[in-house]
């Protein structure tokens, strides 16, 4: 407990001048213990870079999972936000009333997206937005049974189906179709409707299709499922699938879009349109939550009326303030041809390094989402090590390193990366 108001705001550390040590107690005393930690308690966190009380920086090669697309604390993202509170025009309002902000983002977002679902018309798109990511996943199911009970499957028997090693949040519904035990062990009885099969496997879909089918969820790069790239012409044999049983095809890109890959959209690698698009994390520019469901506005017309849907602070005006700057951001500073050339280059030296590496099983990814899986699959060993090297980064599915830094990293930061990666791959001997 604090004793004192004189432990904070002294700018020489951030937000407190607490030592880590107590920090850390607060965490484990008073904080459910949901996660494993990197032993680093980060104070300040600036474009690409995180600094601890000692002023220790480490480059950030995780984003927040995509969340810091544009670089921490981008300037522009920062001003919007901040004219926005001062200007107070950002607290949260009752959606009884109109707000602008809410309604140039959703203008701005809609027109962004390519028009989804184009079987149904070109109608426009609509969005609705909530805060978490898992949130949006939610609203997306909503829509596809929505749609398979208009079409004639019984209220209560529609089905969708995911892929296994699948993520899409952690509330109740969404662990319900998880392929991880950890995730849904002791939270049952488990949501019903989803049907899982193999991912990549185009005949593995076609073989769970029953009448009462009314949607595939997928995600067009699995992150948390390993850094699992689909086969070639994955995307466009689901979309064809989708077509031929009229199935509402729903990506999720929460991880994947906004830039992350090297494209505005993961979609537009193959070219293969959603019906449904569930976006988050960099949607605000990694300020404030903020996540949106975007599809075809017939679509969204037919599913969700006065009172079927709702949240208090879904497109609230901060968040909304935050995401109209953070996709200009995003067009302006043209982050996905960043990401594509920077990651092109990140990639290449990764690869040339697993060639001279024990430890390196594969190296696979698109843009800046790469995944480096080792051998022995304790990635988190070498997690740890390059922490110690001053680089941030996590495992994925215990058995690949996460590489995902924000778009904005230049050919310096690359080079310190590959520096240290270079040192824990080749050169540190593990048991």
């Amino acid at each position: 407990m604090l004793n004192t108001m004189v432990d904070f705001l002294n700018e020489d550390y951030g937000y407190s001048a607490i030592n880590d040590k107590s920090i850390i107690q607060m965490e484990e005393q008073c904080g459910a213990h949901h996660y494993e930690r990197l032993n680093v308690v980060v104070r300040r966190a600036e474009g690409c870079w995180l600094t601890d009380i000692n002023g220790n920086r480490y480059l950030d090669c995780l984003a927040a999972y995509s969340a810091a697309n544009p670089g921490h604390h981008h300037p522009k993202i920062v001003k919007a936000v901040m004219n926005a509170l001062s200007g107070n025009y950002g607290s949260v309002t009752s959606n009884v009333v109109y707000t602008d902000p809410l309604g140039i983002f959703l203008d701005t977002l809609a027109n962004f997206v390519p028009q989804l679902a184009p079987r149904f018309g070109a109608n426009g798109n609509k969005v609705l937005p909530k805060n978490g990511g898992v949130e949006s996943v939610e609203t997306a199911i909503k829509m596809a049974r929505y749609y398979g009970w208009k079409k004639g499957i019984p209220d209560g028997k529609q089905e969708i189906i995911v892929f296994n090693n699948n993520f899409h949040g952690r509330m109740i519904t969404v662990v319900s179709f998880s392929s991880v035990n950890k995730y849904r062990k002791g939270f049952g009885p488990c949501t019903p409707g989803f049907v899982s099969v193999e991912y990549g496997n185009l005949n593995a879909v076609k073989n769970a299709i029953s009448e009462n089918t009314c949607g595939i969820l997928v995600e067009p790069i699995q992150g948390e499922g390993g850094m699992i790239l689909p086969p070639p012409g994955f995307m466009a044999g689901l979309r064809q699938i989708a077509d031929d049983q009229d199935l509402l095809l729903l990506f999720d890109e929460i991880q994947v879009g906004l830039g992350r890959t090297g494209k505005n959209f993961c979609f537009e690698h193959e070219s293969v349109l959603p019906d449904g698009l569930i976006l988050g994390k960099a949607l605000s520019g990694g300020l404030i939550p903020l996540s949106a469901f975007v599809t075809n506005s017939r679509l969204m017309d037919l599913a969700f009326s006065v009172g079927s849907e709702g949240s208090t602070y879904g497109g609230y005006p901060l968040a909304c303030v935050a995401g109209v700057a953070a996709l200009n951001v995003l067009k302006d500073e043209a982050l996905a041809v960043s990401a594509a050339n920077q990651g092109e280059k990140l990639k290449s030296k990764i690869v040339d390094i697993a060639r001279r590496s024990t430890h390196v099983k594969e190296v696979r990814g698109k843009g800046l989402f790469i995944g480096i899986e080792i051998e022995n699959g304790n990635a988190m060993n070498f997690c740890r090590e390059l922490l110690n090297q001053g680089v941030i980064v996590n495992d994925s599915h215990g058995h690949t390193i996460r590489i995902s830094p924000p778009l904005i990293i230049n050919d310096d930061e690359i080079s310190f990366l590959v520096d240290r990666l270079e040192k824990v791959l080749t050169k540190i001997n593990y048991p």
